[in-house]
């Protein structure tokens, strides 16, 4: 299976990353979901929920907009790591991450 990540912050702006089963083996949802915590935290993101619920989709969502897209234009390795571990933490084969829209679908 090949997981294909679209990160996109508008139109002619977006960044595509491909893995395969073999290149996420040695990582798992668990450790995705703490990497995102980590970047949720230092990057000081605001929970999108009033309530204070935050999800996994909420803390990709976040991260990829606190973040900018000049990490992914210019810190391949940062870029990289948010795609790897958005694979990890979805499991869906093909996920966009729309910034603008605030958006993630399958």
């Amino acid at each position: 299976m090949v997981y294909h990540i679209i990160v996109s912050f508008g139109r002619e702006r977006q960044y595509e990353f491909k893995f395969s089963h073999t290149e996420l083996a040695a990582g798992s949802p668990e450790e995705a979901r703490r990497w995102f915590d980590k970047e949720f935290a230092d990057l000081e993101c605001e929970p999108s929920n009033p309530m204070g619920k935050v999800l996994i989709i909420d803390k990709i969502l976040n991260v990829a907009r606190y973040g900018g897209e000049q990490r992914f234009i210019d810190g391949k390795d940062w870029a990289m790591r948010f795609a790897r571990y958005t694979a990890l933490a979805l499991g869906r084969d093909t996920v966009r991450i729309d910034v603008a829209a605030f958006n993630i679908g399958y």
